[in-house]
């Protein structure tokens, strides 16, 4: 299961796709669609049924939308959070062979199409959650456990609007 929680910008991109396709996109494919009907026989219509299979998509995108936004709990950046690894903190963090990597801690429906974000509810977060910098912690994953450090820790203020 995974955590309800979300990053204001996070949250307000959620948003603005929702109203996006709920306010642009659909009413455009049900044009086509509309359009498409007209033309009579709409089994061997093309435009008909890729529009028709576009509109479900959208559809079943924005139930999901709709039904995520009204449960996610927006979090807020606080100075108090400083110094420590929270939800929202981005760490850098270096294992035994020097690899360094930067990563954030953001929910679930964040991290799609970035590779510098990883779920708060991964295993390498789990092992983050409270650590401070200078900090060794343990990955335990399917491949076995890693060793690793956290060289810096830091918040995007900017997520408080």
């Amino acid at each position: 299961m995974k955590t309800p929680l979300i990053t204001r910008k996070g949250y307000l991109k959620l948003k603005q796709e929702l109203d996006f396709l709920w306010r642009e996109e659909r009413p455009e494919i049900t044009r086509k669609v509309t359009w498409a009907a007209s033309l009579g026989d709409r089994s061997e219509n093309a435009d008909y049924q890729y529009n028709k299979k576009k509109l479900r998509e959208i559809d079943r995108r924005v139930r999901y939308l709709r039904k995520c936004l009204e449960n996610l709990k927006v979090v807020d950046y606080d100075s108090q959070q400083e110094g420590k690894v929270f939800f929202g903190a981005w760490v850098e963090i270096e294992n035994e062979a020097g690899k360094v990597m930067e990563l954030r801690l953001v929910g679930y429906d964040e991290i799609f199409g970035r590779k510098d974000y990883i779920s708060i509810d991964s295993p390498m977060a789990r092992a983050l959650l409270g650590k401070e910098e200078d900090d060794e912690f343990v990955v335990k994953t399917e491949t076995g456990t890693k060793e690793w450090w956290i060289n810096r820790i830091w918040y995007d203020t900017t997520d408080k609007l």
